[in-house]
């Protein structure tokens, strides 16, 4: 049973806060039994969302109980530069000596920084509180352009939809992409971002000659294991290449061939995960070809080759795992 809890101080960001009490605080039998052990763990005075929430202690663990917890979740305050209170600080140092994993969302990982779990380390926060991390905390490598950073121990996430792409990440780290998968259909949220994808994007989707783009990004995910150039979905799409490049990266932040890429990448990551499909037959379905082709791009993609990767998600299996519909 993995013990979850969340870290609440005066100041705590409601919104913040809310996220990992969704995706790991309600109690999901029809998705995995058992489930998580949730506890919000809090100063009794504490006062959240500008006040428009008071902490009473009832039902809430005291602060001091996050040096039991396997994982450790910090939303942001309220304001973004307030210091954290040092009991939360020296607490947080306790729980990392004991080998929690802690994860930050938005601007709590100024917090993490201040606690020093950053020093040395990638991290990120929301794009505009991104340059003032890096100045005040030099010895932290920020990624300003990114949704959340997996160290292992520790974890940072950008702003607020980030933070509940980082919690869908961890739960699908720990019982697998069916059960994250699961979950995140019932928050109506995408299944999974790579945490590489950019976190800011200038303008909407613009329409092109009354088509989506959304329809066309469908299409290539259908038929991932077809021949697929920039020239042949411009045509699908009746726009000009040059301008596919713009939708493209007006929506996604990258180039059409490097969402493919991207998107090759992340089926042949589920099947990995969910079936015994051999590393030619994975090839075949997401279209690159050969095992040897697929095994290269796999490893500079994700760090790890497709066997290491099958054998790191099937090491512990997730215990009376059942999908509903």
């Amino acid at each position: 049973m993995k013990r979850v809890g969340v870290a609440v101080v005066d100041g705590t960001s409601l919104f913040e806060l809310g996220t990992p009490c969704a995706v790991f605080g309600t109690p999901r039998p029809e998705v995995h039994d058992p489930w998580y052990e949730f506890v919000v763990c809090a100063d009794p005075t504490a006062r959240v969302g500008g006040g428009w929430l008071q902490v009473n202690g009832s039902g809430v663990a005291p602060l001091d109980a996050l040096v039991e917890l396997d994982t450790v979740i910090v939303p942001p305050l309220d304001d973004p530069y307030a210091p954290a209170p040092p009991a939360l600080i020296a607490l947080l140092r306790e729980a990392h000596r004991n080998g929690a994993r802690i994860a930050s969302i938005c601007v709590g990982a100024f917090t993490l920084a201040e606690a020093g779990l950053l020093d040395g380390l990638r991290a990120t926060t929301h794009w505009l509180h991104a340059q003032r991390l890096a100045r005040a905390y030099p010895a932290v490598n920020v990624l300003a352009d990114v949704l959340y950073v997996d160290n292992g121990q520790t974890l940072t996430s950008a702003g607020k939809a980030a933070g509940l792409d980082l919690c869908l990440h961890m739960l699908r780290t720990d019982l697998g992409s069916a059960a994250a998968n699961a979950v995140a259909r019932r928050l109506i949220a995408p299944p999974h971002r790579q945490g590489g994808q950019a976190q800011y994007i200038e303008t909407p989707v613009p329409a092109a000659e009354g088509h989506s783009l959304g329809a066309l990004l469908d299409w290539v995910r259908a038929n991932l294991d077809q021949p697929i150039t920039v020239a042949a979905l411009a045509e699908r799409f009746h726009v000009s290449p040059r301008h596919l490049a713009r939708l493209f990266h007006a929506a996604t932040g990258t180039t059409p061939l490097r969402w493919l890429h991207l998107e090759r990448i992340h089926q042949a990551q589920r099947l990995l995960e969910d079936t015994d499909a051999s590393l030619e037959q994975i090839a075949a379905r997401v279209g690159m070809g050969t095992a040897a082709t697929l095994r290269r791009h796999f490893t500079r993609t994700i760090g790890t080759t497709p066997s290491g990767y099958r054998d790191a998600f099937r090491a512990a299996p997730p215990t009376r795992f059942r999908e509903s519909a």
